[in-house]
């Protein structure tokens, strides 16, 4: 997809029937295409005449025949969101007036945007970076607000700048080491290696962080994924289907119902929860039932948090067999395992409960309620999306993982005496990498392929 002088056109509200509806067009001819099916109730007024950042209101005509009452805003080059002349039709939401509208301006001269070219021409105009460009697609996806705050918080160029100053500080010695290479031969060194030893660190240091921070980043971006599992007829579904205020899985008294996991996502408190429903584990000669209860225990081993559940009337060795097994899948000291015996409702009020169990009641909102504190007390500690960077984007996580190899290079050769041209070598990957994310440096494969996967109009 290359950037052209083009002027382009799309629909940038949602699909379908709406109150309003906007078109918006970028390039050099969009005020003259405007002008050209935009008529004012003053017949001398003209778009091509009016200032930056008003609004006209008018009637779009095409063929000589009127389309619409519109209002008209007039953007204009290089102060709009892609840095050309932008002009953003709002209409009413019929979809037989936004096509009608966009074909008078295709008549006139303008073409189709493609997914995403609105955003990539304010990455080529300089008016965003690329991690800026992805942000925006992020905001636009966001479903919880601390999705929202991430991803405003990186379009706004908070990510960018802590890269920035990586590679600054960074650039600084790879001139000085380069600049030996010009004295090689008089043996002088301008690069302090202590200086520049303590430097990788640090900056090592900030991109193991940021690295890390992709853990928190993916699940508030894709929900904290919450596995509910325990033996078969435990209410997991009950469970499920309470928590998502919808019958998602099929409930049954008939043990191994469910058979494959049932996935949904939902916001407590701005932040999203990835629950998934599981198959019931227990011995059994059933082929498919068993592929289920295997799919179970991978889903375990990839939950931020496990639900376990038994029936009140499990016997302690059945509770222990089962959560013993559960727990042998289970991947990292940090995931938090919540153990529930449910169907309190039907035992008396005086049962005793053992350690680290609770007494719950799918069926009882006061206990779904309290489930959900427990979720939220259970990130609490590690779910701080507003304290610093975080990274949600898989690309960026790849390239800052290649950035932190590179980094143990630079640091293996300053301290075995490599010579500064082999240093500098990796200095160099370590800012190639970096500067992938920011896209200083990436290939127009990665672009078209980030770009055509935002929607058309943005």
């Amino acid at each position: 997809m290359p950037i052209t002088d083009e002027t382009i056109c799309a629909i940038s509200t949602a699909p379908g029937t709406g109150a309003i509806a906007m078109v918006r067009m970028a390039g050099p001819q969009a005020i003259a295409i405007a002008d050209s099916v935009f008529r004012a109730p003053h017949a001398r007024a003209r778009l091509a005449d009016a200032k930056a950042g008003t609004l006209h209101y008018g009637t779009i005509a095409s063929g000589g025949t009127d389309i619409d009452e519109v209002v008209v805003g007039i953007f204009r080059a290089p102060h709009s969101f892609t840095g050309d002349d932008i002009v953003e039709i709002s209409c009413h939401g019929s979809v037989v007036i936004q096509q009608s509208i966009l074909a008078a301006l295709i008549s006139h001269g303008a073409r189709m945007a493609r997914p995403g070219e609105f955003t990539r021409r304010a990455f080529a105009n300089g008016k965003m970076d690329l991690s800026q460009a992805e942000a925006v697609a992020d905001l636009i996806a966001s479903r919880s607000e601390a999705a929202r705050r991430v991803a405003l918080t990186q379009m706004r160029g908070g990510f960018s700048h802590k890269l920035h100053e990586l590679r600054a500080d960074l650039l600084h010695f790879t001139t000085l080491l380069e600049l030996e290479l010009d004295f090689s031969e008089e043996d002088v060194e301008f690069a302090d290696r202590t200086q520049l030893l303590d430097l990788v660190d640090r900056i090592g240091t900030t991109v193991a962080r940021l690295e890390q921070s992709f853990t928190l980043g993916n699940a508030i971006k894709n929900g904290v994924p919450v596995a509910i599992v325990g033996p078969t007829n435990a209410g997991k579904s009950t469970l499920l289907n309470a928590l998502l205020g919808e019958d998602l899985a099929i409930v049954s008294d008939i043990h191994g119902t469910t058979r494959d996991t049932i996935e949904d996502t939902i916001s407590i408190s701005g932040i999203l929860f990835r629950f998934i429903d599981t198959a019931g584990i227990r011995h059994t000669t059933d082929v498919i039932e068993n592929i289920g209860i295997d799919r179970a225990f991978a889903k375990i081993a990839k939950a931020q948090i496990v639900v376990l559940m038994f029936d009140v009337s499990t016997p302690a060795a059945d509770i222990e067999a089962v959560g013993s097994q559960v727990r042998s899948h289970i991947t990292s000291p940090d995931v938090r395992v919540i153990t529930l015996l449910n169907k309190s409702d039907l035992c008396t009020p005086d049962i005793s409960t053992p350690d680290g169990l609770q007494l719950f009641s799918a069926k009882n909102p006061a206990d779904i309620e309290r489930l959900r504190q427990q979720l939220l007390q259970a990130v609490a500690a590690t779910f701080s999306p507003d304290s610093d960077t975080i990274v949600t984007n898989a690309r960026h996580y790849e390239a800052l993982h290649q950035s932190r190899l590179a980094l143990e290079r630079v640091r293996t050769g300053l301290t075995t005496g490599l010579s500064g041209e082999l240093v500098a070598i990796d200095i160099h990957e370590v800012l190639d990498h970096l500067a992938s994310i920011t896209g200083e440096v990436t290939g127009q494969d990665i672009l078209n392929n980030i770009f055509k996967n935002f929607c058309i109009g943005k």
